[in-house]
This record gives C-alpha cells, sequence and structure tokens, in this order.
C-alpha cells in the first residue's frame, strides 16, 4: 500500500480506502452527507501513516475477505513463519531411522495390550514446516465455524453503535477486523504449536487427513534436553503415545465427527460480551502492531457462555478426556515392561497436558475451547476399571459407538463404572428378552 495520497487527508478516509478497497468512494462520499463526524470515531494516534503502518501488518489477512471468514492463504503463511523462529530442519537420514523405528517398536508393544489394528498409512519423521502443511487443513476445519461466528457478532454489535447511515459501512470494516483478528490468532498459535507438539496427536483430536503416524525429531530432542531420561527412551515413550492415539482414531472412525461437531454446536451460540468488546478495542494502538497481538492473546472476544455452550464444551472435554485418558493408560501398559522410567514419563506427560502450553492458552482465550483433557486421571482410571473388571478387548469395545461412551457423570466415580455398565447391559438384555417373549421367537405377524 503506498502513501501517495495528500498528507492532509482524514484518518477515517484512510482507514476506509484500506478496508473497503474499490468501493472506499461510495463509502466515504455517504459518510460526508451524513454530516456524521467519523474522525471521531477512529480518533488514531499517529493519524493516516499509523494508519498505513497497522494495515501493512495485516493487509495480507484482507485478501479473499468476500469468500471466507479467514484468509487462509496468509494464517499458513504466518504459521510457517512462526514455526520456523529459531530454527527448523528437516530430519536428516539418522533422524529419519530412528524416528521410524521407534514408531515401529511401539506397534510392536501395543499389539500386546490392544485390540486395535495399527492405523494405515506411512510412518515417518517430520519438521515443523510439514507439521503445519499436514494439519491446517484440520485447523480450518475446526475453527472457521467459530470465525465465521465470532465475526458475525463483531459486525452486529459494531454496527448497532454506529448511526443506522452508516450501519452498512461499519459492518463490512468490521467483518475485515474479525478476520484479521482471527487470522492472526490462528496463525500464531499453529506455528507456535508446530514448536511445541511430538506428533500428529499430541492435541487429543484427529489434525491429518489421510491418516498418518509422525513424529517431530527436533522438537523431541529440545524437550528431552531437560530431562534426565535418555533421548532414546524418551523418544520410544513418545513414539507409543502416537501410535495408540492413531491407532484409537483409525478404529473408531466416527470419533472425529463427534468431535467437531461439539465444536460446531459451540460455535452457533456464540455471544460476545460487549463491554468487553468496547474496553478491548479502545486499547489498541494501531501503530504498534503488538498492541494487536496482545489484545488477541489476551482475549478480544471473550464470548459469553450461554447454557447451549456450556454442555457443548462440557461433550467436548469429556471426550478429549477419554482419548487422553484412554492413550495414557495403553500406553503406560504397552511401554511397562520395556522402559526403566515408564512411570516417571507417564507422570511427566500428565501434568504436561493438565498444564497445557502457550498455544493452547491462546486458543482457550480467544474461543473458550480448552485443547486439553482436564480430567485426564478420571478416564485413565475409568479405562483401567473396564480392563481389570473383564478385558482389554472389553476396554476397546466401548469405542464401537458413540452411544456406548461414557459420560461426565462416569468420570465423577470411574472406579464404579463397570458396575454401572454391567447393569446397564443386564436391564438392555432384560428389556430384550421382554419383547421376545411377548413377540415369540419370529416376531410380530406379518400386516395382513
Amino acid at each position: 500500500m503506498t502513501s501517495d495520497r495528500p498528507s492532509d487527508q482524514p484518518a477515517w478516509e484512510d482507514l476506509l480506502r484500506m478496508l473497503l478497497g474499490p468501493h472506499a468512494d461510495e463509502a466515504i462520499k455517504m459518510v460526508r452527507e451524513s454530516g456524521i463526524d467519523l474522525g471521531a470515531a477512529v480518533d488514531m494516534p499517529g493519524g493516516p501513516e499509523a494508519i498505513r503502518a497497522a494495515m501493512r501488518q495485516v493487509q495480507p489477512f484482507l485478501v479473499g475477505a468476500d469468500d471466507a471468514p479467514v484468509s487462509w492463504s496468509a494464517v499458513h503463511d504466518l504459521a510457517r513463519q512462526t514455526a520456523a523462529e529459531g530454527g527448523d530442519p528437516v530430519p536428516g537420514r539418522v533422524a529419519t531411522r530412528h524416528s521410524i523405528d521407534a514408531l515401529t517398536t511401539a506397534d510392536l508393544w501395543l499389539d500386546q495390550v490392544t485390540g486395535f489394528d495399527p492405523a494405515p498409512g506411512p510412518r515417518a519423521a517430520w519438521s515443523r514446516a510439514e507439521w503445519v502443511e499436514a494439519t491446517l487443513p484440520a485447523w480450518q476445519s475446526l475453527t472457521e465455524p467459530i470465525a465465521s461466528a465470532l465475526t458475525d457478532a463483531l459486525s452486529t454489535r459494531l454496527a448497532d453503535t454506529t448511526d443506522e447511515s452508516l450501519r452498512q459501512i461499519v459492518s463490512s470494516m468490521a467483518s475485515q477486523v474479525g478476520q484479521v483478528l482471527f487470522g492472526l490468532q490462528i496463525g500464531q498459535a499453529a506455528g507456535t504449536l508446530a514448536r511445541d507438539v511430538f506428533g500428529t496427536t499430541d492435541l487429543g483430536v484427529p489434525l491429518v487427513d489421510p491418516p498418518a503416524v509422525a513424529l517431530l525429531p527436533t522438537n523431541i530432542a529440545a524437550f528431552a534436553d531437560g530431562l534426565d531420561n535418555p533421548v532414546e527412551e524418551v523418544r520410544l515413550f513418545l513414539a507409543v503415545r502416537e501410535a495408540a492415539a492413531a491407532r484409537l482414531f483409525a478404529g473408531a472412525p466416527w470419533l472425529r465427527g463427534w468431535l467437531t461437531s461439539a465444536v460446531d454446536a459451540y460455535a452457533r451460540g456464540i455471544v460476545i460480551d460487549p463491554e468487553h468488546l468496547d474496553e478491548v478495542m479502545r486499547q489498541i494502538d494501531p501503530a504498534d502492531p503488538a498492541s494487536l497481538r496482545a489484545a488477541v492473546t489476551e482475549g478480544l472476544f471473550e464470548p459469553r457462555t450461554t447454557p447451549a455452550q456450556e454442555a457443548a464444551l462440557l461433550r467436548l472435554e469429556t471426550a478429549l478426556a477419554l482419548v487422553e485418558g484412554w492413550v495414557d493408560e495403553v500406553s503406560a501398559a504397552a511401554v511397562a515392561n520395556h522402559l526403566p522410567d515408564a512411570v516417571a514419563l507417564r507422570e511427566m506427560m500428565r501434568r504436561r497436558r493438565a498444564a497445557g502450553g502457550p498455544a493452547e492458552h491462546t486458543f482457550a482465550t480467544l474461543v473458550g475451547l480448552q485443547l486439553r483433557p482436564r480430567r485426564l486421571r478420571d478416564a485413565a482410571r475409568l479405562w483401567a476399571a473396564v480392563a481389570a473388571d473383564s478385558s482389554a478387548d472389553d476396554r476397546d469395545a466401548v469405542w464401537h459407538h458413540p452411544d456406548l461412551m461414557p459420560g461426565p457423570d462416569d468420570l465423577d466415580d470411574p472406579d464404579a463404572y463397570p458396575a454401572r455398565r454391567r447393569a446397564a447391559q443386564q436391564s438392555t438384555d432384560d428389556l430384550d428378552q421382554a419383547l421376545a417373549d411377548i413377540l415369540g421367537p419370529e416376531g410380530p405377524d406379518d400386516p395382513v
């Protein structure tokens, strides 16, 4: 964007030209004819030059604004840029061999503790950039419904506080602003996660389609540097977790849609706190990109939680806990006889997942979605109780259909879940028998 316009051009005109492009002249004419002082509403430090500087930072996110709530090409570029901070070497021959060997060993150990087959797809070692490329379509699927809902809410809020003659203009501007803010958020978070994850399944949601099983050697080596355990042992432990989660998602193909539908249900009910929005927007200095990032990471939108959203969040958090608890329990059983420090590594991973990383906190701050299982320990106890009460096959059979899944109440008393499950099954069997007694062995008579 060049600055060849008159230096005395009002800041609000400059802003409208940058946000509305070829439609700006009509909008500017409308504002002038209305006699409304839009300059007071766009009283930004530094004037037009400050606005131009800020817009240069966010211009990529405005491309294709009419087609999608987020410019995914700009998100992609920001995620790649963020992931590359501090270096992102492509895994070499040795690192690749170590990773594939660890995943192959993991499958052999898991064969002894679960009936789920190994996940299809290749075993690989990825760079951070490769992780971004492979997972970005999943981030789009997971977050675009939320982005649409938030942008619509922001547009409605700002339009409601504006004179009727300007509502169309302000609504268009708000849509652009929402697109920029959410795009910045997703790009930064995905790039930050790429520097933090160990594989494709760390967050408990399926991020790769078609399925793949991969490790990130650079991240694993950096993580192992802070531990007393040999890197080989850490790599094997993380490979077992990656392979176990991949088996679960492959063995329960309905699980991806189950998780996604919970996100969609949450997004449909988003309501913005207008007072909080007004307060945060006043604190943004367009001449300082850091203030924009701070507004995003500190919760620009801070949605109000409605009863419907609370139900969707409870469903999602329960699902994440059940996924993570199963992976935790099955992985522990798989490595128990092979890794000397298996117990310590398991506890370390539990604490890491419970605390969450910076990118996970960023997502949670923006949209209220907790991408970490808050009830991991309860879920692990539940799965352990089922296996102890019957068998590992019986434990895994719970994943055959979503109607069989434990609920939040079951996590409140996980040790008693097997007894409740047997009682429910017995009740179903009794009902089936009663119907058979009434209808007879051949069922009801055919209609005449």
